[in-house]
């Protein structure tokens, strides 16, 4: 019997930590042929190619090589040239992960797509589209002034199949109406990544490459636009960020388009208390973020990894789509002003920190996306 063709989309660095566990497990099923497409919105070696020799993700089947622009330029270009890998390769199911311009572009063009031949699930028979079916769907920051929130709140609106991290996405998805067949929770396929990764990536000598002592700094993440793009936000965050350098050495792996925005801001981070180096890959990153003594970031991800690995994180924005790293995690919501993130650094320095597990985070989360769509299509 044929196996079901499923295109497996990733385009941005988080999305290849969550791609790789479904790439595998869909592998895996008698009943799923994955066919992976790189879009190619993160297109260079230190925000896309590392990660791919790293976690072992087979070379993408197609990559469309679409590279940077404004959200409109971007995603529409990731429509123009994605339509036609469906054409090719007529998918039963297109799966997307996380809330990028690729998640949302490829899940509006499999929508409205129609294929040569139907083919029978169990949510329909003689279906002529592919199922969307996006993992990481349900959370919500409800702040639409972030683009990831736009993106994630129209690609559930189009979802098929929507596989969720934690409680809160299930019933975010239940007050905005989403039929309960049609939701899953299965826990979180970047923790499947990071606990098949962890005992590698405490081999890595990242610290000693950099002059890092265990426990002995923090790590900062800097990248969404509403902290990095306005000269003054960015300079006042910095400030108090330098402070707290003056206490704990801080370690910074910058990436691109914030040392862009601190060059032209002409911002200092002063060698003597900062740590400012390129981007790393995920196992470098990984044993940063596991041996440090805290972690400063606005990175939705890293609120996530922090909170199994029991480092205490500081999340510079005013909200979270990710309230589980909060009450059951190693989160605290530190806001973007010296008023809040000073308290907040000082909590964090005097609270002890454990290790948390959320429900399913357990590292069988995209077995359970592959069981499921397996049983879909049957």
């Amino acid at each position: 019997m044929a196996k079901h063709p499923v295109l497996c989309v990733a385009g941005a660095r988080p999305n290849f930590v969550k791609i790789a566990p479904i790439m595998r497990a869909l592998a895996d099923s008698p009943r799923l042929s994955p066919i992976l497409v790189h879009t190619g919105q993160h297109y260079d070696e230190g925000l896309s190619q590392v990660f791919f020799d790293e976690l072992a993700i087979p070379r993408p089947d197609v990559s469309l090589e679409v590279g940077s622009g404004s959200h409109a330029e971007q995603t529409a270009e990731i429509m123009r040239r994605f339509e036609p890998v469906l054409a090719r390769y007529q998918p039963h199911a297109v799966v997307v992960v996380g809330d990028v311009n690729s998640t949302l572009a490829c899940s509006l063009v499999a929508s409205k797509f129609v294929l040569a031949q139907p083919f029978d699930s169990t949510l329909e028979r003689g279906r002529r589209r592919p199922l969307t079916v996006h993992v990481e769907a349900g959370l919500r920051s409800r702040d639409d002034d972030m683009p990831e929130e736009i993106n994630r709140r129209l690609t559930d609106s189009l979802a098929d199949l929507l596989f969720v991290t934690e409680r809160s996405g299930m019933d975010n998805l239940a007050a905005e109406g989403v039929p309960a067949g049609r939701a899953h929770l299965v826990g979180n396929v970047m923790i499947d990544t990071l606990l098949a990764a962890r005992d590698r990536a405490m081999r890595s000598n990242v610290l000693e490459r950099l002059g890092l002592a265990e426990r002995g700094y923090g790590l900062v993440t800097l990248h969404r636009p509403s902290n990095v793009d306005d000269p003054e936000q960015l300079a006042a965050l910095c400030g108090v960020l330098d402070d707290i350098a003056r206490r704990t050495r801080l370690c910074f792996p910058v990436h691109p388009r914030t040392r862009a925005r601190l060059a032209a801001a002409r911002i200092p981070l002063p060698d003597d208390r900062w740590v400012v180096t390129d981007p790393v890959g995920y196992l470098d990153f990984l044993r940063l973020t596991a041996s440090a003594a805290l972690v400063l970031t606005d990175s939705g991800g890293v609120q996530e990894e922090t909170t199994i690995l029991g480092v205490r994180c500081l999340t510079l924005r005013d909200n979270t789509e990710r309230p589980v790293t909060i009450d059951e995690g190693s989160n605290i919501l530190a806001g973007t002003r010296r008023e809040t993130i000073w308290p907040a650094f000082e909590r964090a320095m005097a609270e002890p920190c454990e290790r948390r597990q959320p429900y399913l985070w357990d590292g069988r989360a995209a077995l359970r996306v592959a069981d499921e769509l397996a049983r879909v299509l049957p």
